[in-house]
């Protein structure tokens, strides 16, 4: 029996997964997540992987795979002084554990060579996700929405062939898209809305977030709104009409209820707009590579609300939800499942047999 925590420690969600396996075969998987701001106290990351673990009611840890995007954070100065951070408190947490990193390549890395080339394995989530989705599609476009961003990636006989390996260069190609279901200021999905017979340009504060539209339109529910709110007040849908108004500089008592859930529909559909966009190139790109047909694999905490209605207007051959293919659960934390997967096969050296029959 092997046992094998995966985490995928962000800069404002951690989310870790156990997955046990038993000759070449995975037997359980537990998920689960916390939200964690890096930039507040980052040090108390240690807690938080023990924590986790602890939640997950973990007994045994044979061996660790790790993916971090918490380097991006500004309480660190570079990249690199980020991931050997985060790395360092890894290690304090689990001092006698082998440990396994995922790089951009989507494979994984052994801790001392991850120490020595930091930037291979900085903001390498999508390749970890990539690389499991590569398992069981041959030619796919994957759809990752998470709470912060949303990962655009292309699978090409099955291997990973995106244009960007870092973020910059994956932002400018459309492989990655800055928006989420929840943390994304509505500030920067749109700029002016629609009402009262006229348009009102929003004001350039982080006065609401896509968890408040998301809530209100009944895509989550108070418990999965697991970021903060911009004014710290409840996660009601009474806090998030509140928190709407103020984007064009109103309130409850200014504007009906229907007119800010009517605000909050036309700003839903600007930011599956931007998912389009990027998932629009990435797929004109694929359909150059090869005439198989390419279905687009969806994921994440968004995967039904965000992913899926941008796949929807997209002119694709075929939808995939991930959740079909792998336990379910395992889609809210898709790298981090898959990094497990991942260092499970270097623990054992061999290929854990994951896939749902």
């Amino acid at each position: 029996m092997v046992d094998v925590l995966g985490y995928d420690i962000g800069g404002a969600n951690t989310k870790a997964v156990f997955i046990s396996t038993q000759k070449g075969k995975l037997r359980e998987v537990r998920v689960t997540a916390k939200y964690f701001p890096i930039w507040k106290e980052p040090e108390k990351l240690v807690n938080t992987l023990l924590e986790l673990k602890k939640k997950l009611d973990v007994k045994k840890v044979d061996c660790l795979g790790v993916t971090m995007t918490a380097e991006l954070s500004d309480i660190y100065s570079t990249k690199r002084e980020g991931v050997r951070q985060v790395l360092t408190y890894v290690k304090q947490a689990f001092p006698r554990i082998p440990i396994f990193v995922s790089n951009t390549e989507g494979n994984m890395e052994p801790f001392t060579m991850a120490e020595k080339e930091p930037l291979n394995v900085a903001a390498a989530n999508w390749a970890a996700t990539g690389w499991l989705v590569a398992q069981l599609v041959k030619d796919c476009a994957v759809v990752d929405v998470g709470s912060t961003s949303t990962s655009i990636i292309p699978i090409r006989s099955n291997q990973i062939v995106a244009k960007g390996k870092t973020d910059l260069d994956k932002l400018i190609c459309g492989e990655l898209v800055y928006t989420g279901s929840l943390r994304t200021n509505v500030a920067t999905i749109v700029h002016s809305v629609p009402t009262r017979n006229g348009v009102a340009n929003v004001a350039s504060e982080i006065f609401a977030s896509s968890g408040d539209i998301h809530l209100i339109l009944g895509h989550i529910t108070s418990d999965q709104y697991t970021s903060e709110t911009a004014d710290g007040r409840e996660k009601t849908l009474t806090g998030a009409l509140a928190r709407l108004a103020r984007v064009v500089c109103a309130d409850t008592e200014m504007l009906t209820q229907q007119e800010i859930i009517d605000i909050a529909r036309y700003i839903y559909d600007q930011q599956i707009m931007q998912v389009v966009e990027g998932l629009t190139r990435v797929y004109s790109y694929m359909k150059t590579l090869t005439s198989n047909k390419i279905p687009v694999v969806i994921t994440g905490l968004g995967k039904d609300f965000i992913a899926r209605k941008a796949t929807e207007k997209v002119c694709v051959d075929e939808l995939v939800d991930l959740g079909t293919l792998i336990q379910r659960n395992a889609t809210l934390a898709t790298p981090a499942f898959a990094v497990a997967l991942m260092a499970a096969n270097k623990f054992n050296g061999e290929i854990v047999n994951w896939k749902l029959q």
